[in-house]
């Protein structure tokens, strides 16, 4: 009886439900879009990007490239976190990470972009180039079908056209100079090895030298053969310049810098919000534990660079020469992803032994622009020229196990300061070399006497058989008028000596590369012979 009148009411009940659902529906917020998801929006796996991203692809009034947009969202993204997270396109990627791998595939040539063709510096010794007969001296005029003399090439151009996947083949009609007509190669692209060790040798019985450009997958091999050589010949104080070079991989740093200390001395430690502190120590395998060391460093030395010369300086070994690197103390980590491109994003910062962070401070803007030309500052505020105007922050100093007073917040500060030369003595040796001219006069004199000065195979050969006349430095002065540089005879005369020394140094490297130019740009380089006599003057 009872459940009969229950039933009875049944239908009244779910009018009832469904009036009042209807009303609570009516009260929720609305939305046009007809891409609204079925779950909330509050949801954890909900993604607001890859949703608007589809929309306007979808219903944008005009056609867009959804590749574009992706880029420029993700760039967008890392533009508000640092200046060294970055984004890699997978057009980018090889142009990006194969300096850092010590290799790469191609037809192995050193090339420089002048008067708007592809001029060919050297060919790499055993390189598919060198193989087919391609010589130092060579334009190319065309790539496969394609002219690129004369059509405004540059770098990027030349190596997207002469990179290649090893195997393939590419072909190069090439001017070459007393020939009359193009000469055709075809050329089998392969691997090859890049180093970053530019050059290593003897400055006096006990003195060697070795110059790094970069921080590879390859450096410590290369460091190692160097040091190997340099100590049979005699080797007892190392100078390790690092000028110039903006760092790599973090491992490179650690393992050259456990060469100098002594089993345990910490290198370098890193710690991130999401990345627990990680410490490396030195072995007990340090080759040059006993031996002195001076490291060169600049504006231009950052990374992997102020490692090694912060790792030194903190356990009190050797001597840190130049001016304040750069200040980058924050590490990358790199996420490959499937389309070939990659993410950079930095994700702990490392610290020296003394537990300083020599990273530089940082602001948002275009591009982090400011952040970039920092040295330029440096230069307007006397930093460059005196040591006394850089900015150091007693809040941030530090004090080695030796007694020594560091700084962190900023860069390496060097123990010794050599300040940038802009002495107004040699002004007419500074017109030369900053507006290019001495290097472009160099270029087309060795261009022109290539095959008279292929005589020289070795240093010893050229340092000592080749020397710029006064005759071809008159014709270096004539050159400079057309070009808008006169000057009085004084000045001509009081930079002959030292403009004299770059020319032969560019001579040099242009027919035997940097083991030509840096042994003898070294008797006009300050920092280079301040570090001479810091290891080799007389103990008290």
């Amino acid at each position: 009886m009872t459940s009969g009148k229950f039933y009875k009411y049944l239908p009244f009940l779910f009018s009832i439900i469904l009036i009042l659902g209807i009303w609570l529906g009516s009260r929720l917020p609305q939305s046009n879009s007809s891409f609204d998801p079925l779950f909330s929006r509050e949801a954890a796996n909900y993604n607001k990007v890859s949703d608007i991203l589809d929309y306007i692809v979808s219903d944008y009034v005009d056609t867009v490239d959804l590749k574009i947009l992706e880029t420029d969202a993700i760039k967008g993204v890392l533009e508000d976190l640092d200046p060294h997270s970055a984004y890699i396109t997978a057009e980018e990627f090889h142009q990006v990470n194969d300096p850092l791998m010590g290799s790469f595939e191609g037809i192995g040539i050193s090339f420089r972009i002048e008067k708007d063709s592809i001029t060919v510096i050297n060919t790499i010794p055993g390189g598919p180039s060198e193989k087919v007969g391609l010589m130092a001296g060579d334009r190319i005029v065309k790539v496969d079908d394609s002219l690129i003399a004369g059509n405004g090439v540059n770098n990027n151009t030349a190596m997207r056209l002469l990179k290649g996947k090893k195997g393939t083949k590419v072909m190069v009609s090439i001017f070459r100079r007393g020939v009359p007509k193009l000469i055709d190669f075809g050329i089998t692209r392969d691997v090859i090895p890049t180093y970053s060790l530019d050059v290593a040798y003897m400055v006096n019985p006990s003195t060697g030298y070795i110059k790094l450009n970069t921080f590879s997958a390859t450096t410590y091999e290369e460091f190692n053969l160097a040091v190997d050589k340099l100590r049979a010949d005699g080797m007892q104080k190392l100078i390790l310049d690092l000028r110039g070079n903006p760092g790599g991989f973090l491992q490179a740093a650690i393992d050259i810098a456990d060469e100098f200390l002594a089993d345990g001395e910490l290198i370098v430690y890193t710690e991130g919000k999401n990345r627990k502190k990680r410490f490396a120590y030195a072995s007990n395998s340090g080759r040059l534990e006993n031996s002195a060391v001076a490291i060169l460093i600049d504006e231009g030395s950052a990374s992997a660079s102020e490692i090694v010369s912060g790792a030194l300086q903190d356990n009190d070994k050797g001597v840190i020469i130049g001016r304040r690197s750069f200040g980058k103390g924050l590490v990358q980590e790199q996420m490959s992803l499937p389309d070939g491109s990659a993410l950079r994003l930095t994700v702990a910062r490392y610290y020296t032994p003394t537990g300083r962070c020599i990273q530089k401070p940082y602001t948002k803007d275009e591009n982090f622009e400011d952040y970039f030309s920092e040295s330029y500052h440096r230069y307007l505020s006397g930093e460059m020229q005196h040591a006394d105007s850089a900015q150091l922050n007693d809040s941030l100093k530090y004090v080695t196990k030796g007694g020594k007073v560091v700084y962190g917040g900023g860069g390496i500060m060097p123990d010794i300061y050599v300040p940038l030369v802009t002495d107004t003595l040699h002004t007419y040796y500074n017109l030369l070399v900053n507006r290019g001219l001495l290097f472009s006069f160099a270029f087309d004199f060795t261009d022109q006497r290539r095959t008279e000065l292929n005589r020289f195979t070795d240093f010893a050969s050229f340092n000592k058989g080749f020397s710029m006349t006064d005759k071809t430095y008159d014709e270096l002065v004539k050159y400079a008028e057309e070009k808008g540089i006169v000057a009085q005879k004084e000045q001509v005369d009081l930079s002959k000596n030292k403009v004299k020394t770059l020319f032969k140094a560019y001579v040099g490297r242009n027919i035997l590369d940097e083991k030509g130019f840096y042994p003898i740009f070294h008797q006009i380089d300050s920092t280079f012979n301040r570090a001479v006599f810091e290891l080799n003057k007389p103990l008290n």
